[in-house]
């Protein structure tokens, strides 16, 4: 009796001088195989993502610990700038060198609006929409729907408000004020992470970042970085 191996099955071949019952054992011996294959595939799986979680958790762990430690660090140095230059800054982020290196701290803040922006666009809108169409207004038109654009998340830019703020002394238009008062007023930024970010100077001035990408990674316990006092509503200086 002819044995078809599996390599034989694995490649075109003439079928007709095999019995049926010795296709089926061929058949039987490739999916046997096939399933070990899988199971191999399962197990190492099984045995992998343990140990690489364990090496991602500790480094996580020494991220939190080395940022933690960082900030608390600065927190003693920018204690000490306040008391000798009998000032605490209000600001997002402070950044601190010497010779070839270079640390910042600080903040991110995300933008954020409460329901009553919406009806703040409506008006700046229902007002645009009414103008003539002049090419000074056309292009003013432009303009304020370039600064009413969302984002790829479908938020107004908290930076545009200013420019439209600067823009109701041009249109000087009670409906369209009202609107660019009620956006302004909807404006709640939130605070996002705490980060650092590290550089090596070169000679030429040039700068290498060290990658780190502590911004997601926690403080430990119950520390808090108290040394940005300043209130979040007012850091992006919405006037």
């Amino acid at each position: 009796m002819n044995t078809v191996t599996t390599s034989e099955m694995n490649k075109p071949f003439a079928l007709t001088g095999y019995s049926a019952q010795e296709l089926k054992e061929a058949l039987a011996i490739v999916e046997g195989k096939k399933n070990e294959d899988r199971e191999a595939y399962k197990k190492l799986v099984a045995e992998t993502v343990p140990k690489a979680m364990f090496k991602l958790y500790t480094t996580s762990e020494m991220i939190s610990n080395a940022k933690t430690e960082t900030f608390q660090f600065f927190e003693n140095i920018l204690d000490l700038k306040n008391q000798v230059y009998g000032l605490k800054e209000k600001q997002m982020s402070h950044t601190f060198s010497i010779n070839k290196e270079e640390i910042t701290i600080g903040y991110r803040i995300n933008d954020g609006w409460d329901d009553t922006v919406s009806a703040g666009i409506e008006k700046v809108q229902n007002y645009i929409s009414s103008l003539s169409t002049s090419p000074e207004s056309a292009a003013l038109v432009k303009i304020v729907f370039n600064l009413l654009k969302k984002d790829a998340k479908g938020n107004l830019k908290g930076s545009r408000v200013l420019e439209l703020q600067k823009l109701t002394r041009e249109f000087n238009n009670e409906e369209f004020t009202d609107g660019v008062e009620i956006i302004a007023a909807a404006f709640k930024p939130v605070r996002s992470s705490w980060y650092i970010e590290a550089n090596l100077i070169k000679d030429d001035g040039s700068k290498t970042n060290v990658p780190l990408s502590m911004s997601s990674a926690n403080f430990l316990g119950d520390y808090s970085f108290d040394f940005f006092k300043q209130p979040i509503e007012h850091a992006n200086a919405i006037g």
